[in-house]
């Protein structure tokens, strides 16, 4: 999750044991980088805690109404359009300034750096649900997750949240080479720490110029900095639990991911999972016309305003070939 030094990923081998199936000791900087996991998990839900309780009585107002949901938005689109739709998959191309900004705002989502966090999930993809999935709620290096409802929930806490503390894959390299000789993803990739930083200042400047108060720069921080990451953080991972479990199937995809309307609209399209990994490299999540797909309306206009080109989509052949009970359909 986190590369605090805006470091390339490990180019080394897999994670190490000693052949008995042991973990092998962590590293201090496994356990530095674990440390800061947690410290990232936790201090936005104090940041809840403490927002919630002085909500309680007059603090919370418009102000900090607009400034937590522009700074959900924004952050957001870094990660599903920036980290995710362009980065990691190249569903589209734009301009150097639209990338490194994107990437930016995928950096203040505190999700790690961009270069670790493309590489997770293309790893994700080459082995979703597989024993290799570094998240999947189905099965880890062990087997499954157990049967009934303790395995369920193991499953969930694992590929929600848990993956983060199992230690730093390695060889996580060879999937992001291609990013890391691209000279903008590396600036972004260098800049991560002060973008996490920004993503703290901002709303606070905002609170505090808006309301003219410290306490306003104070609620700023709270609601627009600590809520927001926190906000942002566990609808991403939904996808990785939730999107795996719960939902519809509409294509063959060799792996248990879902459509999930309801993570669909909170995550701005990225619920639509199941329509994604059918098709990993499309633009566009959601390809019904109900599908609300926030993301690819803005890629959409980044193409119509000519700042995004080499858009992708599948077309309507591919799509109805890969549907559920296609081939069957086709041998009648």
């Amino acid at each position: 999750m986190a590369l605090p030094d805006g470091g390339v990923p490990d180019l080394g081998g897999e994670q190490a044991g000693d052949g008995t199936g042991a973990a092998a000791p962590l590293s201090p900087a496994e356990r530095r980088v674990r440390l800061l996991n947690l410290i990232a998990v936790i201090t936005p839900m104090v940041g809840l805690g403490a927002a919630m309780w002085l909500a309680w009585g007059s603090a919370f107002n418009w102000t900090q109404a607009v400034i937590f949901v522009v700074m959900v938005e924004a952050t957001a689109l870094g990660v599903t359009a920036g980290y995710h739709r362009l980065f990691t998959h190249r569903a589209f191309a734009t301009a150097g300034w639209i990338k490194y900004a994107l990437g930016a705002l995928g950096s203040m989502s505190v999700q790690g750096t961009v270069l670790e966090w493309c590489a997770i999930h293309r790893v994700h993809h080459q082995h979703s649900d597989d024993h290799d999935d570094p998240h999947s709620p189905h099965s880890h290096e062990h087997g499954s997750w157990g049967e009934g409802m303790a395995g369920l929930v193991r499953g969930f806490w694992h590929a929600h949240t848990g993956w983060l503390f199992r230690g730093r894959q390695r060889g996580l390299g060879k999937y992001a080479r291609d990013l890391s000789s691209d000279p903008v993803t590396r600036a972004v990739n260098r800049d991560f720490r002060w973008w996490v930083y920004a993503g703290l200042v901002i709303p606070a400047v905002a609170g505090g110029v808006l309301e003219g108060t410290w306490w306003g720069a104070y609620m700023g921080f709270l609601w627009g900095g600590l809520v927001r990451i926190l906000f942002v953080h566990h609808v991403t991972w939904s996808i990785n639990s939730v999107c795996h479990l719960w939902g519809t199937r509409a294509f063959r995809t060799g792996d248990e991911s879902r459509n999930n309307a309801f993570i669909g609209v909170l995550t701005l399209g990225e619920g639509w999972h199941n329509n994604h990994h059918a098709f990993p490299t499309s633009a566009r999540h959601g390809l019904a016309w109900w599908q609300l797909d926030v993301t690819y309306g803005f890629i959409r206009g980044l193409e119509m305003v000519g700042l995004a080109w080499n858009v992708r989509r599948p077309d309507v052949g591919r799509v109805e070939a890969k549907r559920v009970g296609a081939a069957s359909k086709a041998a009648e």
